[in-house]
This record gives structure tokens, sequence and C-alpha cells, in this order.
């Protein structure tokens, strides 16, 4: 399994950034797929997580701001981001789950069930 993240970089408060990542290695449908993200200091927190059946969940300080999506044909996981401010400033990774996993579970962002990781990508707001 492999996860490589893409797009991240500097950009104003209130600009935008598309964070992608490519995933191989296996057959992508099924899995939850997440972006997570840890600022120096800080936990690594959930930002959004999408299930096979299109399901999503977003962490508050991001609701309307971020939207998660999947090409299951591109095999590639999305995370468009808007209205950015200094506190989205991270280190953000691609996580896949370890199992097959419904919605209902997939929506609750644990990263204790995602056991692949890419190597990050940083943004940083200022």
């Amino acid at each position: 399994v492999q996860l490589v993240e893409s797009g991240g970089g500097s950009v104003q408060a209130g600009g935008s950034l598309r964070l992608s990542c490519a995933a191989s290695g296996y057959t992508y449908s099924g899995y939850c797929m997440g972006w997570f993200r840890q600022a120096p200091g800080k936990e690594r927190e959930g930002v959004a997580t999408i299930a096979s059946d299109g399901s999503t969940s977003y962490a508050d300080s991001v609701k309307g701001r971020f939207t998660i999506s999947r090409d299951d044909a591109k095999n590639t996981l999305y995370l468009e981001m808007n209205s950015l401010n200094p506190e989205d400033t991270a280190m953000y990774y691609c996580a896949r789950s370890s199992f097959w996993m419904l919605g209902s579970r997939c929506v609750r962002r644990d990263k204790g069930d995602f056991g692949y990781w890419g190597q990050g990508t940083q943004v940083t707001v200022s």
C-alpha cells in the first residue's frame, strides 16, 4: 500500500489549496479514506473522512470550508481547502483504514482505525 500526497504549500490567509493523495498497491474501493493533520506540539487530528458509499465527516473547525472527495477510478483522494487561516497550518496526511469499513464507523474519524499513512504534505497559512 502506498499513499502519496501532493498539493501543499504556503498561502495567505483567505486563500485556497487542493491536496491530492494518489493511492496504489490495493483495490481502492471499500476502504475509509481520510485526511489528518498535525501541527507542532499538537495531537494528530482527523480533518475529514470519506467512506466508500460517499459518507463524509468533518472536524468542526473545517466544516463549510473544506471538502473531501474521492475518485475511485483514479485511486485518488482530494481535499479542497478554502478560506484558509493560520490555524490550518500543519502537516497534512492522507490515510487509509486498516480494513473495509461502513460509513457509520468511517465518520468517527478515529485515527486508530487507519493503518496506512502517507508521508505528509506541509500547509502553511500566513
